[in-house]
């Protein structure tokens, strides 16, 4: 059964700029360079971004910097990790949307431009955006914003590489966060695998699949075993304990394949004493907000740049 008939009307047209695809791993190179089209054509953003280089734990690291408001004073800063299924994207051209936060809310938002699987499997893109972490927190003084108000922020694999990265500084002692900010976050790496613990026959069907998803956590995965005390960061679904974590808001679609591990991991994350403010959109599929102006697209910025205004 098809659930093309539940998908708001309005996100339609994403069918057609995102055609759902098969693939194996040796498509790779060729959704890279797809991935790279769609924003070729766009115009630099309103802020456009400083780029700085920092030392990463893999070489040259770069990180893409909008300051719409230079020295405000009290503002926040926010770690930006973009999608693209941990194999695709790139900070460099997905600008537009850390530099509509940061227009919309006055945040200062970094985002970085971190290694990307299977050629830099796991821990390699968390530890950059933990590195990019730890220099944010460190350029306090140069960039002008509040440490008490430092935050990650990300979309599907970079959702769930912000996940990963606030359990990472949880686990270390540092830099502390006050608050994560997960837009449909992929999060757990047996969705759409024989030990996938949901069976929603109604999320999953478009933009990115089952069968993607795997493609996804095997590149990532390379021989990691996930049995050690770092599961968690591989696959923020596999912490045993999430207690400790700051301030959590998480947007998930009705019909995106990770709707049933995004309430999960909302309901575990109340159980562990965090607070969590969750938005789950009718109709709904994976990346629906590329659609700038359908109504569920507004209703879901509204939410999200709320919260970033209350809570930084």
């Amino acid at each position: 059964m098809s659930s093309h008939h539940l998908i708001d009307p309005e996100l339609l047209p994403l069918l057609e700029l995102m055609p759902t695809r098969s693939f194996g791993m040796e498509h790779i190179p060729q959704l890279r360079e797809m991935s790279e089209g769609r924003f070729a054509f766009l115009d630099a953003p309103p802020p456009a971004p400083q780029k700085v280089t920092i030392a990463g734990p893999g070489g040259e690291l770069d990180l893409y910097l909008y300051d719409p408001h230079p020295r405000r004073a009290g503002r926040g800063a926010l770690l930006h990790v973009h999608g693209g299924g941990l194999i695709m994207g790139s900070a460099r051209t997905m600008q537009h949307g850390p530099s509509a936060i940061a227009a919309a809310t006055g945040t200062l938002v970094a985002s970085v431009e971190y290694r990307l699987a299977p050629e830099h499997p796991f821990p390699a893109p968390q530890e950059d955006c933990l590195a990019a972490l730890h220099w944010l927190a460190g350029a306090v003084e140069e960039w002008a914003f509040d440490p008490a108000k430092m935050a990650v922020i990300g979309e599907s694999a970079g959702g769930g590489l912000a996940a990963a990265v606030a359990l990472m500084a949880r686990d270390q002692g540092g830099p502390a966060l006050a608050a994560q900010f997960l837009t449909y976050p992929m999060l757990d790496h047996r969705t759409g695998s024989p030990d996938c613990r949901y069976a929603n026959p109604m999320t999953g069907e478009f933009i990115w699949t089952r069968e993607a998803n795997q493609v996804g956590w095997a590149a990532l995965r390379g021989d990691y075993r996930a049995d050690d005390h770092r599961k968690g960061w591989f696959s923020p679904a596999l912490a045993d304990d999430l207690a400790g974590l700051p301030l959590t808001w998480i947007g998930t679609g009705s019909l995106d394949l990770f709707f049933d591990e995004n309430l999960d991991f909302a309901r575990r994350l109340t159980a562990a004493g965090v607070p969590v403010e969750v938005h789950g959109y009718p109709g709904a599929i994976h990346a629906f907000n590329a659609v700038a102006g359908a109504r569920l697209t507004q209703a879901y910025a509204r939410d999200l740049m709320g919260a970033i205004a209350r809570w930084l």
